[in-house]
């Protein structure tokens, strides 16, 4: 029973000690980084017909950037967008051209082969 006792009375302790040196007695400092980044990548694939790129820049906290694709269909999709805390996300969407469907044989005639 004493070792019981014992027990909780080095736990209680524990306990005291852990609050008063992560708690509120211990002086802390708050670290808030400014975040600041810019960056841009692009593909251009002859061969997939892919064709994408993007670049986006922060500086605390407003982010401003914009992407770009070329659609299935044959548009180019141009997508601009900031964020900031007054104005949250907003993101203005472009597209370019004139969507077109290749005329050509329909899936269903083409041969399967399993």
């Amino acid at each position: 029973m004493f070792k019981i006792i014992a027990l909780v009375a080095c736990l209680a302790v524990a306990a005291v000690s852990a609050e008063y040196y992560l708690g509120e007695h211990v002086e802390h400092k708050e670290y808030h980084s400014h975040p600041k980044y810019k960056y841009e990548y692009g593909v251009k694939d002859g061969h997939t017909g892919d064709h994408k790129s993007q670049w986006e820049q922060r500086d605390g906290d407003v982010v401003v950037g914009q992407y770009t694709l070329d659609e299935a269909d044959g548009t180019h999709r141009v997508v601009a967008y900031n964020s900031d805390d007054h104005n949250g996300f907003q993101a203005h969407v472009q597209r370019v051209g004139h969507a077109h469907h290749p005329h050509g044989e329909s899936y269903a005639n083409i041969d399967q082969h399993h």
